[in-house]
């Protein structure tokens, strides 16, 4: 079964961090990355540039809204995604306890719709 892992993360600190810092999380998340790919179960994922880079597209009574920036304020933004395959919720969770940014943020699990 395939589940999206979202990375919410507090993008303001994440943008405030130190070179050494973000060096290091890079390097967790390479790690993370390598080890989800070793096990055969990574199906995809990417990092995301920031909310400031994001338009938003809503249709209302027939009527076509862009705007820039996010849908919602929120205290965590999505950073990023991975997108794993593997045999049930338990094993899905356990790589979702592993993700880097389980230890800064939150990791939300869903499983994908297959369509």
């Amino acid at each position: 079964m395939k589940y999206m892992l979202m990375i919410f993360a507090n993008e303001k600190a994440e943008l405030s961090a130190t070179d050494a810092d973000n060096q290091a999380m890079m390097a967790a998340y390479g790690a993370y990355s390598q080890a989800l790919v070793q096990a055969g179960v990574m199906a995809g994922g990417e990092r995301l540039r920031p909310t400031s880079a994001a338009t938003t597209v809503r249709v209302s009574k027939g009527r076509t809204e862009v705007l820039d920036g996010p849908y919602a304020e929120t205290k965590e933004q999505l950073g990023g995604y991975y997108v794993i395959e593997v045999k049930d919720l338990d094993q899905a969770l356990s790589w979702a306890a592993r993700c880097p940014g389980a230890s800064h943020g939150t990791v939300e699990l869903r499983p994908i719709w297959e369509m």
